[in-house]
Parts: structure tokens; C-alpha cells; sequence
């Protein structure tokens, strides 16, 4: 499908912690593959220089991985100008008016907070500055089913829904990519596919460390929003979808919609809040918080494909490692032919894909022992496939916006759905149960799981087990 280039960005948010961490670094890769080609007009409150958002640029750099480019550099540079002004003001619009001069297809991305969003997008419609635009809006995408709805509610009256690029940088993940051409680039996996073959599937997003400086954030979020509803959810959605019809994004996001639709709302015995000891004393974190640090659920997808497999979900701070694995647990083989055949609980027939921080693939299989017994162990057949040069998930989402490619985006429907599964648990749930650091949390997440053989821990390294 061809698209139409943006033919500038602008940059909301250019002072903040988000620019700095993460867009200023992609827009210097895209500058190192000469794909920056248009003027980036940074927009914030405070009264800064253009030479000073320039160091703060070469900071960013320096400090994300080094500048090894000077030309690069400078072409970034030569390409960033500045305008300061209050979002709630119509002054700033007119003054990114002028700064965008003859360029006709803006790039708007709101690296700010939430609550400003409908500002910034109501404030472009104002000044007539949406028409052949598109906003890129950073996630949370609304906190709950009626803030997304008021949100996609504002941004449409003032963007089509194709202009609109709900950013998640965990799909712009290359190990992410991976699953939807694994699953549909091979034909060996589609006979099994299903709830014939799979007896369970779990996902488990797991971190070493705490909240650091975000706690004031965290109080505002937890684990459930800041990273099940979203993050894994999207995995989920790339691992039960149907085959779409063909690479167009619309058909990729209107199979993924299909699942969030499918999956049966939450009660509150299907889920596990954990918060790990210490989180109430750190930094803007309230004394007697409940915010869940740790959250596991059981999730269903009431479709044809899925029907009775469960879906283990689970994420956390101060965990035992940090990593993100799915496992896809199979069925046993329907006859005990061989007296050593595993029994329903023991992990022999599964698919691992691990996807942080390295990224591998791996099918365990049964294989016989040497010698005349029937006897084997369970081994895996192990695939790793790092990529060296490849794109980082914002050098790869903020050339897709720009070029109007949403395949790695999130649809509005596909975002209410999801809101609409959480929805029943947000304020009605168990309190959050204590954690030691260090552990896979409360002892709670392993009673939900148990019946289907257990938490898959992922292991330190990927190297492949025998």
C-alpha cells in the first residue's frame, strides 16, 4: 500500500524525559540511514534557546550509545528548531504555523503527558493545523474504558482514524515482529494451532528492578494498566489472531481487534495483584498505596480457535530476572505408549519464544536415549536469532507513522476492547499481596496457574536446555 510522507515532524514535549530517552536517539539513527529528510520543530513551555535544546540533544545521544557520527549529528541538528509557548495557548499554534512554513503533511507527536493530549489535539484542529496531518499519541492511550473513549472521541473529531498512530514501542520490538511472521511464514504450525493441541499458553514480562524515579506515575497506573493491558495483551493478540487476508495494516488490525473482542471479560478471582515490600517508601509512593508492582491473570478468548485455553499473564517489578517469554504449552500425545511417556504436567511438547533481552525461538521435543530401552529426556530444538543493525522500536515506529504505515499500531477499537476486558477489575479486586524482592512475586500467582503445571521461569540465559 503506498503512502504519503510526512513532510515534517513536530515534536511536542521536545524538553522532557521521554524526548530525551528515546525520540532524540532514534532520530539521530534515522539521520545515520539518511532517512531524516525533514525539519523537526520542537515544541515545549519553557523559554529555552535553540542552542540549548541542541546540547540537550547532543546529551541524549551521547548518553544513549555514543556519538559515532558527526555528520549525522549535525545534519540532526541543522534540522531542529524551536518553539516555546503553553499548549492551552493559541499563540503557540500560530507560531508552529509559521515554523512549519511550506511544509502541507505534519507529524505531530505528543511526547507529553497524558492529561495534556486533548489539549494539544483540540488546540491543532483550532488552528487548522490537522488537515493532511497525522498525530502519533504515546501510550497509555486513556486509564480506563471511559477516558479511552473520550479520548478517541477528541482525537477523531479532529484527525480521521488513519491519521491517528496510537504508539505502543513494544510492537516496534524486532523479536515482537517475529511472532506474526513465525506463525504465518510457516505451514507446520497451523494443524496445531489451536485448542486440539494447545493446552495452555503463558506470557510473563518480568523486571529486576523497582519503580526508580516513576513513582508518582506508578500511583496513577500499576502494573495491570502500565503494562498487561497493553504490552502483553498486544502479544496475545499476535499469537491467537487468524491469518489476515494480506499485509495491509488494515487487515493485520482488524484480525488483532477480533481477539481483544473475544476475550471474556476479568472478575476478580482471575487475578493476582502483588506489590513488592519497600514500594510504599519509595518516592511520591502514598503509605498505605495499594498500587499493584506485580499482577498475574488467567485470560480466556471465547472464539473457535481458543475456546477453553487458558492464557497465563503475568508482569512485575523486582522480580527474579528481567526477560520476556512466551510459552506455548502442548497437549500430550493421547496414548502412553512408552512407560517413561511425560505425564500431563511435565513441560516435553512446547514453543518458547523468547523475546527479551535476547531473542530465540525454541520447540521442545522428546527424543530416546541410546540403548535398547525405550526411555528419552525432553530437549529443545533452539533457534537464536539476533540481528545485528536492526532498528530500535522508535527509529522503526516513527518512520512507520511518518510514512502512514500503522501495521505496528493500535486501532481504536482494538483499544476499547482491551479497556473493556480490564474494565471489571480496575477498582473491584483483592488487595495487593506482599512480594520479597527478588522472587517470581506472591505465592498467590502460583495457586492460579497450578493446575496447568506452573509459571515457566525464564531462565538467565537463552542458551537452550537439555
Amino acid at each position: 500500500m503506498t503512502h504519503t510522507r510526512s513532510d515534517a515532524l513536530v515534536l511536542f514535549g521536545v524538553t522532557g524525559d521521554l524526548a530525551h530517552k528515546m525520540i532524540f536517539p532514534a532520530l539521530y539513527a534515522m539521520a545515520k540511514r539518511g532517512n531524516l529528510n525533514v525539519p523537526v520543530i520542537g515544541v515545549a513551555f519553557p523559554k529555552w534557546s535553540l542552542d540549548r535544546l541542541h546540547r540537550r540533544v547532543t546529551d541524549s545521544i551521547r548518553k544513549s550509545g555514543g556519538i559515532d557520527n558527526q555528520r549525522a549529528l549535525k545534519h540532526l541538528l541543522s534540522a531542529i528548531t524551536y518553539v516555546s509557548g503553553d499548549y492551552n495557548d493559541a499563540g503557540t499554534y500560530a507560531k508552529i504555523k509559521t515554523a512549519l512554513g511550506k511544509a502541507r503533511r505534519p507529524a505531530y507527536y505528543l511526547a507529553i503527558p497524558p492529561a495534556l493530549f486533548g489539549t494539544v489535539i483540540e488546540g491543532l484542529g483550532k488552528a487548522k493545523l490537522a488537515d493532511n496531518g497525522r498525530v502519533i499519541v504515546e501510550k497509555p492511550f486513556g486509564r480506563d474504558l471511559v477516558s479511552a473513549r473520550e479520548l478517541n472521541r477528541v482525537a477523531r473529531s479532529v484527525f480521521p482514524e488513519d491519521s491517528i498512530f496510537r504508539i505502543d514501542h513494544f510492537l516496534g520490538k524486532e523479536a515482537i515482529m517475529n511472532i506474526l511472521y513465525f506463525r504465518f511464514a510457516n505451514s507446520f504450525l497451523e494443524p496445531i494451532w489451536n485448542r486440539n493441541y494447545v493446552a495452555s499458553v503463558q506470557i510473563t514480562l518480568s523486571e529486576d528492578f523497582g519503580v526508580k524515579d516513576r513513582g508518582a506515575f506508578y500511583e496513577t497506573a500499576g502494573c495491570l494498566r502500565d503494562v498487561i493491558e497493553n504490552h502483553l495483551f498486544q502479544i496475545v493478540a499476535l499469537l491467537a489472531m487468524e491469518a489476515p487476508s494480506g499485509r495491509d495494516f488494515g487487515e493485520v488490525q482488524a484480525e488483532k481487534a477480533k481477539v481483544f473482542k473475544a476475550m471474556r471479560p476479568l472478575r476478580p478471582e482471575d487475578v493476582v495483584r502483588g506489590q513488592y515490600d519497600g514500594y510504599r517508601s519509595e518516592p511520591d509512593v502514598a503509605k498505605n498505596s495499594d498500587v499493584e508492582t506485580f499482577c498475574a491473570l488467567r485470560l480466556l478468548i471465547d472464539s473457535w480457535r481458543w475456546e477453553g485455553v487458558p492464557w497465563y499473564l503475568r508482569s512485575g517489578k523486582y522480580l527474579a530476572d528481567t526477560a520476556t517469554e512466551v510459552m506455548v504449552e502442548l497437549k500430550p500425545p493421547p496414548q502412553k505408549l512408552f512407560a517413561d511417556s511425560a505425564p500431563a504436567t511435565d513441560r516435553s511438547n512446547y514453543l518458547r519464544f523468547r523475546l527479551s533481552p535476547d531473542s530465540a525461538i525454541a520447540l521442545a521435543a522428546r527424543v530416546k536415549l541410546a540403548g535398547e530401552e525405550f526411555t528419552g529426556e525432553p530437549r529443545e530444538l533452539f533457534l537464536s536469532e539476533e540481528q545485528v543493525g536492526a532498528e530500535t522500536p522508535y527509529e522503526r515506529l516513527l518512520g512507520d507513522a511518518m510514512k502512514g504505515d500503522g501495521a505496528l499500531f493500535t486501532r481504536e477499537d482494538s483499544v476499547e476492547a482491551a479497556w473493556a476486558v480490564v474494565e471489571p477489575v480496575l477498582k473491584k479486586h483483592h488487595r495487593a499481596l506482599p512480594y520479597k524482592r527478588g522472587s517470581w512475586g506472591p505465592k498467590a500467582a502460583d495457586t492460579l496457574i497450578a493446575k496447568d503445571g506452573g509459571w515457566h521461569n525464564p531462565e538467565p540465559s537463552d542458551a537452550p536446555k537439555r
